[in-house]
């Protein structure tokens, strides 16, 4: 009867042993949730940040486009203004 307490010590060490396995496991579960939900939002934010660097390209080459259009539009209008000058003297 004396290895009665002793193995009853023992259980409940056991138990003691099997719940913080178990609690140590679940705090680990939220932590790697936590984790891939922060990888998730990093790389949603890497891919809109590179959207964003992609459409600031675009108008970037836009503006250019425009640019020049805008100088040959000008040009046009100042060979105009020279024929109109020109047509005034005849």
């Amino acid at each position: 009867r004396g290895a009665g307490p002793g193995k009853m010590a023992a259980g409940s060490a056991a138990d003691a042993q099997a719940r913080f396995g178990h609690s140590v496991k679940g705090l680990l579960t939220e932590k790697v949730t936590s984790c891939g939900t922060d990888v998730i939002a990093l790389t949603k934010q890497v891919l809109k940040g590179s959207r964003s660097a992609e459409l600031l390209g675009q108008a970037a080459r836009n503006m250019v486009m425009q640019e020049d259009a805008i100088l040959h539009s000008e040009d046009s209008l100042r060979k105009m203004a020279i024929i109109t000058t020109h047509l005034q003297y005849q």
